[in-house]
């Protein structure tokens, strides 16, 4: 019998970067589950404030290579990996200069939010996917965490639903107090659209802000969980009204095993 597989796909992991309720999940989470017997795959961006040197860094030179076009521009798609070796864990990392090779995560040194975190996310959800599917390897869940992942589910359900790598993988989302300031591109809505993707499933993006894009990835997931103890109130109320199923908050000691037996119950296993 095979092991059940296990995607991770996270905005922020540590020690890549600085310790948050997101980072400290995305970090333990993927542990935990290896060791109660599953298999697991870990991806992050590799922003720019990632030390490459102090983390052991590398390309992966039979990945890389691919291009992606993002409003009608071609970006190289470059991956690399590391491993945390007290967990037995590698992390991949979706890399590319025109997005991430600036010193910072999602703001500038201001506070000022970057203008193409829209296309950076799309980048990074789109990477993740195609890589995934080089590496050949069907995870039968995916779980996301953080708005930078939103577009996951969406591609999941309406692009690669008949992919038989992808084509029956469960996809959970975890909402965290993750907000950004302004709304993103404008033309978010337009840039996102692929084949498979109608209008109609982008909808709920009436404004491409943090509201309404958590709407979004709750819509197209299977289920959800609660990553931080206080959420945006709109986005908290549409999940409680969503018919989602969804598991609340975990206090650190104990949400591994919550999130596993989640898991288990998402499966139906």
């Amino acid at each position: 019998m095979k092991k059940p597989r296990v995607l991770y796909i996270s905005q922020e992991i540590t020690p890549y970067l600085p310790e948050n309720e997101m980072a400290t999940i995305s970090r333990f989470l993927p542990q935990g589950i290896q060791e109660r017997g599953r298999e697991i795959r870990t991806f992050m961006p590799r922003f720019g404030m990632v030390n490459e040197r102090r983390n052991q860094l590398h390309e992966v030179i039979r990945l890389s290579g691919m291009n992606l076009i993002i409003n009608e521009t071609d970006h190289p798609l470059i991956i690399k990996v590391a491993s945390i070796q007290a967990a037995r864990m590698q992390v991949y990392f979706i890399d590319n200069e025109d997005y991430f090779q600036r010193k910072a995560i999602l703001n500038d040194e201001h506070g000022v939010e970057f203008p193409d975190n829209d296309e950076r996310a799309i980048f990074f959800a789109r990477g993740v996917l195609e890589t995934v599917r080089k590496l050949r390897w069907t995870p039968d869940l995916v779980h996301c965490h953080g708005w930078f992942t939103a577009l996951i589910p969406l591609y999941l359900k309406k692009v690669f639903y008949d992919d038989p790598l992808f084509g029956h993988a469960k996809v959970v989302y975890s909402l965290y107090q993750d907000s950004f300031k302004k709304p993103l591109n404008e033309l978010f809505k337009q840039k996102i659209l692929m084949p498979g993707i109608k209008p109609a499933d982008v909808d709920v993006i009436t404004v491409p802000d943090f509201v309404h894009i958590s709407q979004m990835a709750i819509t197209h997931s299977d289920a959800v969980m609660i990553g931080s103890k206080v959420l945006n109130p709109e986005v908290e109320s549409f999940l409680r009204k969503s018919g989602k199923p969804f598991l609340e908050y975990q206090e650190p000691e104990s949400f591994v095993e919550a999130y596993s037996t989640f898991y288990q119950d998402v499966l139906g296993v």
